[in-house]
């Protein structure tokens, strides 16, 4: 019988990790060395970090931003920053020096919102984050991880802070797939009952038996939620992998999965897809993956060919059919809505699509309709969890009955308290009890099937199109860049007009345009108005590696689409960026330290001593730059 844990808040599961050595959370780094941190250590390190951000005036309730790269670092600080009361902002680093422009922009956005009283990174990316740290007031300065590295401060209180259930345990912001990010007030007690529903209603976890891999990053939702807190909450001990290492080498997330004998994993559509194409007849033969109980699929929809495939792909190692765990969820829910039953396998509903795109109607039809693209295929994400509830909702906010397509509403404990500071967002997508996903979907006897984003919808004359349906079978081309897709609408003079964007390295440009447009028009009986081929890693992606289809859209009625990106600049063009930023960071730390002598000053002596200072800040300010410009 598996060991049943059920901790108030996150706080008292890390607290009860003392003494436990040989359970805990391994840091894999690029060449695959090992840092092993057991949940007692994890316990200690989140103490003595935990003095730290008190010594420098941090008290219960500050919001502490992070952006913190690497796992061994960003794991233990923000479980620092919980144990002290403190309230950590997770966000994402910069992934691409060719993008810091719009990088700083959302990062001043997103710290505007959330107005920290301090910021943790590392040396080195702060060496280009200054820039946008001055401009956002309510930060008074920088900890650097190097910094939390060292003995406690001495006087610096350690002990653990008191929450209840209401409290706010971390602010997550949004991916901005759909609209600018928001942050998403995670409460001790959503947490609690999130960690729950995913550990114990859904995988049903065992202590002594399971093991997590995940190379998902740590800022977002189900890496975080996912693999860090839910894991910690019900001891179970988790490989992590550089999300940059699966980037570069897919085939390291089943290598590592093989070497420790993983039992849990979770990851989006793209991934598996991405395992499938990557993997070699010899590497099928010497991975085994007999242990994997739980490889699960979310965060995006989920294309059933691309399941199909990882199945029978993988079952030459070993991989078993029941493992596969499509899912539902959103950070608005903290992080999970909905599993499969363990027992059960991959199931799909194929529904008509005259029904579905004139009626919303999900009626049934035979699997021999789908050829000629008389029909449409859609995963099942399961059931709700117990204590939870899924509706199905028209436009006037009436409930509908099962095979009926409108809006997904969910309720239950693991609901989010809503978006920080912003009462009006809240009440339009937490009110009345229910929150409103933004997702269209159906029920079926409980089952939950997800159509697609709510404002991702193309209507072609007086008829709805889901663009990842689109973006799925233009991936199918071995021309084009798998994920890389964007399926979007353009105005016309009697209907909206279809137009299909690519990432592609072709050198037949010509050619790839017509075979789009062939593949469209045989599966959908649409033809594309245009197609337009952009250089791979150009287009907009959020935080999480989820396309930015509305801000794709924005680009190509600009005429910018394909023109962002390190990839479009070339290595000098990157390299100006990033002196740019530097330079930028170095004069807006001056001016910053500057500000915060003034202040500092104001407060305790003259105003022409408090201008002194001032003055003396503006040279340190320009003899830095002036050394860096040479």
């Amino acid at each position: 019988m598996p060991q049943i844990f059920d901790f108030p808040n996150l706080i008292a599961a890390l607290d009860a990790g003392q003494g436990l050595t040989n359970k805990g959370y391994t840091f894999l780094d690029r060449d695959q060395k090992e840092q092993f941190y057991s949940f007692e250590r994890l316990r200690e390190e989140a103490m003595r970090r935990a003095a730290h951000f008190r010594h420098y005036g941090l008290k219960k309730g500050d919001r502490l931003a992070m952006v913190v790269p690497d796992g061994e670092d960003f794991v233990p600080t923000f479980l620092a920053a919980v144990w002290a009361g403190i309230v950590p902002v997770p966000l994402y680093p910069p992934l691409s020096m060719g993008k810091l422009d719009a990088y700083i922009d959302t990062l001043v956005s997103i710290m505007g919102k959330a107005k920290p009283t301090y910021l943790v990174t590392n040396e080195k990316v702060q060496a280009v984050l200054w820039g946008g740290i001055s401009q956002v007031p309510s930060v008074k300065g920088v900890i650097t991880t190097e910094e939390l590295l060292l003995p406690a401060p001495e006087g610096a209180s350690q002990d653990k802070a008191e929450v209840t259930e209401d409290d706010l345990c971390f602010l997550q912001f949004t991916s901005g797939s759909t609209s600018t990010p928001k942050g998403v007030s995670v409460t001790h007690g959503s947490l609690r009952a999130n960690a729950w529903a995913i550990m114990r209603d859904g995988l049903q976890t065992d202590t002594d038996v399971d093991h997590g891999v995940s190379w998902l990053p740590l800022y977002h939702d189900m890496g975080l939620i996912g693999f860090v807190i839910s894991p910690l909450f019900h001891r179970v001990s988790v490989t992590f992998i550089p999300t940059l290492t699966f980037v570069r080498n897919a085939t390291i997330w089943l290598r590592t999965i093989h070497k420790v004998k993983g039992t849990i994993s979770f990851a989006p559509n793209f991934a598996y897809a991405l395992a499938v194409k990557r993997a070699k007849p010899d590497q099928l033969a010497s991975l085994d993956l007999s242990s994997m109980r739980h490889f699960g699929c979310g965060a995006e929809p989920i294309n059933p060919t691309t399941m199909r495939s990882f199945v029978e792909t993988f079952s030459k190692s070993g991989l078993k059919p029941h493992a596969l765990l499509p899912c539902y969820g959103m950070a608005e829910a903290t992080l999970a809505i909905s599993f499969i039953g363990l027992d059960e396998e991959l199931s799909t509903d194929v529904i008509d699509v005259d029904a579905y795109q004139q009626d919303r109607k999900a009626e049934p039809v035979p699997v021999e309709q789908l050829v000629g693209g008389r029909a449409q295929e859609f995963v099942s994400c399961g059931k709700a969890f117990p204590k939870h509830e899924v509706g199905i909702f028209d436009d006037a906010g009436k409930r509908l009955s099962d095979r009926r397509i409108g809006e997904i509403w969910v309720r239950g404990p693991s609901i989010a308290r809503g978006y920080y500071e912003d009462a009006e967002a809240t009440e339009k997508t937490f009110g009345n009890g229910w929150l409103k996903t933004g997702d269209y979907g159906y029920l079926v006897n409980g089952n939950v099937y997800i159509t697609g984003r709510k404002k991702d919808i193309i209507i072609i004359n007086g008829r709805n199109y889901d663009p990842q349906r689109m973006e799925w079978i233009v991936d199918e081309l071995p021309e084009v860049r798998k994920g890389s897709t964007v399926a979007l609408s353009r105005p016309g003079t009697q209907s909206e007009e279809l137009v299909i964007v690519v990432e592609s390295r072709t050198q037949k440009r010509a050619e790839l345009i017509e075979l789009v447009k062939q593949k469209i028009n045989e599966n959908l009986q649409l033809m594309p108005v245009d197609v337009v081929i952009a250089p791979v890693g150009s287009l907009p992606k959020t935080s999480s590696g989820k396309l930015q289809r509305a801000k794709t859209r924005q680009q190509y009625l600009a005429g910018t689409v394909g023109q962002e990106g390190n990839r479009t600049l070339g290595g000098n063009g990157e390299k100006l960026v990033v002196a740019r930023h530097v330079a930028k960071s170095l004069l807006g730390r001056a001016q910053h330290r500057a500000r915060r002598v003034v202040e500092h000053t104001l407060e305790i002596r003259s105003v022409s001593d408090a201008l002194s200072k001032f003055k003396l800040a503006g040279s340190y300010a320009q003899k830095r730059v002036t050394r860096l410009l040479g």
